[in-house]
């Protein structure tokens, strides 16, 4: 069972987005569109700070397997 973490949490003690701004966003959340985007930013950062970045869904190579001239052969 995966645990649950506190990310904003974490990324406050780890002291990494220090400024007053970045605090106080992790704090209190998001209050319009822009601050949404840069609380999402943060928490990206913070996925490829912990390498969970790498537990992302891998790309499905099985509907890129073909070429260009395979399919045209097919049409004809």
């Amino acid at each position: 069972m995966k645990e649950k973490i506190n990310w904003q949490k974490e990324l406050i003690e780890s002291e990494r987005f220090n400024d007053k701004f970045s605090k106080n966003l992790l704090e209190h959340g998001a209050k319009n569109f822009m601050e949404g985007i840069y609380l999402g930013y943060m928490y990206s950062r913070w996925r490829k700070i912990r390498c969970l970045d790498k537990d992302d869904p891998v790309e499905n190579k099985g509907q890129m397997q073909s070429s260009f001239k395979e399919f045209e052969k097919k049409i004809k």
